[in-house]
């Protein structure tokens, strides 16, 4: 009697095990629909209802102004160096160098972004959050490399080639007439091959983007975790006018 009862268990304690495995699951098919979603499109009240209030909050976030712009700020305005370019730039050297000193306990030398990065201007009239995000719409954060004084050399030679005015911060470079370097400071010091220099930039070159060749060479890398983007809010908040000229940061000699 026993051994019938364990062989029923046996049994019944198979089919279960048997009933719970996992069955493979196959796709037999997929189907596909095309909505239009253009000026013909309408809401639902529903959803329209529920997001409104977020809608309106972000809104007044993005558009309170932070300060004011006298001039319309572009990355067009300049042949070596542009007022855009510029404000970006010593943006950077700004607020990212208390982090990295906080950090590392040591400065930050120099910055150098990318032309093509800068994604609209800034109009004249009141700057707010918004400003930001139009003209850096990625999720780009602050690297600091540090780089020998050889790959510096190359970082001037990609500059003084690239017929692109870069931003730069922190730096003079200026070129002969025959566009040879005729002077290179750096936190007004002249440069000095033999040391190395800490550059702010962002991830996204630090990378390989833009071609910047120079940067796979670096010796070391500190990311800050802070957004390109949000050093630019930071900014506007603490200043009331943004003042940001072409100027002899970087040019040629006649």
């Amino acid at each position: 009697m026993n051994l019938k009862i364990q062989q029923f268990v046996i049994i019944i304690t198979s089919l279960l095990f048997a009933s719970c495995r996992d069955t493979p699951t196959i796709l037999s098919q997929i189907d596909a629909k095309h909505l239009v979603i253009d000026s013909t499109f309408v809401g639902i009240d529903s959803i329209e209802i529920f997001v409104a209030p977020y809608r309106e909050r972000v809104n007044q976030t993005l558009d309170s102004t932070l300060a004011y712009a006298p001039t319309t700020l572009t990355k067009t305005d300049g042949e070596y160096n542009t007022s855009a370019g510029n404000l970006m730039a010593d943006i950077i050297l700004e607020e990212a160098s208390p982090i990295f000193k906080s950090r590392t306990g040591k400065d930050i030398d120099f910055v150098l972004m990318n032309h093509g990065g800068i994604r609209s201007t800034i109009s004249k009239g009141k700057v707010s959050a918004r400003t930001a995000y139009e003209v850096m719409p990625f999720e780009n954060s602050i690297v600091v490399v540090e780089l020998t004084g050889k790959s510096v050399l190359e970082m001037i030679d990609f500059l003084v080639h690239s017929k692109r005015a870069h931003p730069i911060a922190g730096m003079q470079i200026v070129l002969d007439a025959n566009n040879s370097l005729a002077s290179l400071k750096i936190q007004g010091e002249t440069f000095d091959v033999n040391k190395n220099y800490f550059v702010a930039t962002s991830n996204y070159l630090v990378t390989g983007g833009d071609n910047m060749g120079f940067f796979k060479e670096l010796i070391g890398t500190t990311d800050t975790d802070y957004l390109i983007r949000n050093a630019m809010i930071d900014y506007f908040a603490k200043v009331d006018t943004i003042n940001s000229p072409v100027d002899d940061r970087f040019y040629k000699q006649q």
